[in-house]
């Protein structure tokens, strides 16, 4: 008659809300229970970064210190700024025709036959244009004619071109720069965010190995002292098995995300860091104004496209205006030493000088002209259906991007709510199996839903984030 009234009493403890079964054990003069607090809107382990790495400098790096850090010894980013000194040094060598061309030159002439009558002969220097000056004097055997050559260009419509292309090709080199650091951004965020996970998914696999293993200690004692049967122990044995599994799969997986962060950020092979980050910050992180529209010129990829298509504007124009002549101004003076000997051959000098322009006008080039000014139409409208396409990708980008961030918003909301009543469950659960009220089969379900909730409450986080990534970058708002 005892055991059936005890029994009842159990089955009315069972039914009554945590609160009331925590005033009933105080009027028995029981310890009260404690409810764990899972209110608290941050990561559900403190991060110990002691942790993150073998052989650590004890250097800790947050996120924005790998992005700085990435910024600096990157490979990509550098051949890039490299790239943009390059260019500048193009433009240099297209604009240098601008400038004076000054040319030294000389001849060493010895005539091995000279005039049969001893007449005059005629000796002469050549112009930029082809034509001779002569002078008449006596013909001597050996001749030595230095001069120097100054020319400036007055017009010319290639010079044109590359004046008023080399700001844009510096402009498309400087972008291409920019786009780089962008997708380092990206990629070093979501690399951080790949080992903080699995950081975080050790420490939360660590306590449920601790827990499993109090769990394992409490069911062999009560398994020795005949409360429960053999099965209890051997199912927590498994499941304490179950999970040092996973924690040793986490170790190793961790090794090789830090290894993807350390390329993308230039890392030091030899040299080790830990990363750190601030769990109240990470948490505000996550939110982004949804409302904003989007603006296509904000995106990199855009603004090459516009680049691309000035640089091509500028090319039409170039072969519209290529019939135009080319027009320069020259400077020759030259210096002729003649002698029958050449112990004597710079006792007697002849100088000569002119100043003069030169122009050149392209009659006919077998319509190449006509043929290059439509060609370089058809490639302005081959750009011009890039940048619509562009627009699409963008537009879909976005909206994809924006539509992962929302669901990965309210995924994780839920699953913060999951996390605190699997906690409260499993609280309950291990109570009433202490009590001997439930099987443990209770609890290990109670554990499984608790390490489930907690490792998709991580995921969710550090998908919100990536997401938010994502949709920074699809709306071109991402600083570097």
């Amino acid at each position: 008659m005892d055991n059936i009234r005890f029994k009842i009493l159990i089955s009315c403890l069972c039914c009554l809300p945590l609160s009331a079964l925590c005033q009933v054990k105080q009027k028995n003069n029981l310890p009260p229970v404690t409810q764990p607090d899972t209110s608290k809107n941050t990561l559900l382990i403190p991060f110990n970064p002691q942790d993150t790495g073998k052989n650590s400098s004890g250097q800790f790096l947050t996120l924005q210190q790998c992005i700085d850090y990435a910024m600096i010894h990157q490979p990509g980013v550098n051949k890039a700024s490299i790239n943009v000194s390059i260019a500048k040094e193009t433009n240099g060598v297209n604009l240098a025709g601008w400038l004076p061309q000054a040319t030294a030159s000389g001849d060493l002439i010895h005539y091995l036959q000279t005039s049969s009558n001893g007449a005059a002969a005629t000796t002469g220097t050549t112009t930029p244009t082809g034509a001779s000056t002569t002078s008449s004097r006596t013909q001597y055997t050996n001749t030595f004619i230095p001069g120097i050559a100054v020319s400036q260009a007055i017009f010319s419509p290639s010079l044109l071109y590359a004046y008023k292309s080399a700001p844009l090709y510096l402009k498309q080199a400087q972008q291409v720069t920019d786009s780089t650091k962008i997708f380092l951004v990206s990629s070093v965020s979501k690399a951080f965010y790949n080992v903080l996970l699995t950081l975080e998914q050790i420490n939360v696999l660590k306590e449920d190995t601790t827990r499993l293993g109090k769990n394992l200690r409490d069911a062999y004692h009560q398994y020795k002292g005949g409360i429960v049967d053999e099965t209890d122990y051997e199912e927590a044995a498994i499941s304490l098995n179950n999970s040092k599994a996973q924690l040793k799969q986490a170790n190793e997986n961790v090794v090789p995300q830090y290894a993807a962060l350390k390329q993308l950020m230039g890392f030091e092979l030899d040299k080790e860091f830990n990363v750190s980050f601030d769990t109240v910050q990470m948490i505000k992180g996550i939110y982004i104004d949804t409302t904003q529209q989007l603006q296509y010129e904000k995106r990199i990829e855009f603004q090459q496209v516009q680049t691309s298509k000035a640089l091509q504007t500028q090319l039409v124009n170039y072969y519209r205006t290529s019939f135009l002549p080319t027009l320069s101004a020259f400077y020759n003076y030259n210096l002729a030493f003649e002698s029958n000997k050449y112990s004597n051959l710079l006792s007697n000098s002849y100088p000569s000088q002119l100043i003069g322009l030169s122009f050149s006008i392209p009659i006919f080039t077998g319509f190449a002209r006509v043929h290059n000014l439509q060609k370089a139409k058809l490639q302005e409208q081959v750009i011009g259906w890039d940048e619509t396409d562009l627009k699409l990708q963008i537009n879909k980008e976005y909206k994809t991007a924006l539509a992962n961030y929302k669901s990965n918003f309210y995924n994780l909301q839920l699953l913060q709510k999951n996390v605190a009543m699997a906690k409260r469950v499993y609280f309950v659960v291990t109570l009433q199996y202490k009590q001997g009220i439930v099987p443990y089969l209770n609890v290990i379900t109670a554990e499984s839903n608790l390490i489930t909730s907690e490792t998709s409450y991580l995921n969710a986080l550090f998908q919100l984030l990536s997401s938010k990534i994502d949709l920074e970058k699809s709306m071109g708002t991402i600083s570097y």
